[in-house]
C-alpha cells in the first residue's frame, strides 16, 4: 500500500469522531431545551451544565480534526 493512501485512510478514520461530535450537540441542545420548555424557572440553573457539556463535545470534535490534520501534513 501506498503511503499516501494510508495517510488519507488513516485521516479519515481520525475525522469519524466529527460526527459524533455534531450528533452529541444536537442532543445536549435539545434536552436543555426540552427541559427549559417544560420549566423555565430552572433553565437558568442548568445553563452552566449546558456550557460545561458543549465545551467537552466541541474540544472531543475539535481534537479529532486536529488529529486528522497532523496525519495528513505533519506525519
Amino acid at each position: 500500500m501506498d503511503v499516501e493512501a494510508a495517510k488519507m485512510i488513516g485521516a479519515g478514520i481520525a475525522a469519524l469522531p466529527l460526527a459524533g461530535a455534531g450528533i452529541g450537540l444536537g442532543m445536549i441542545f435539545s434536552s436543555f431545551l426540552t427541559g427549559a420548555f417544560r420549566n423555565p424557572s430552572a433553565a437558568a440553573g442548568n445553563q452552566q451544565t449546558l456550557l460545561l457539556g458543549f465545551a467537552l463535545t466541541e474540544f472531543t470534535g475539535l481534537l479529532a480534526f486536529v488529529v486528522a490534520i497532523i496525519i495528513l501534513f505533519v506525519v
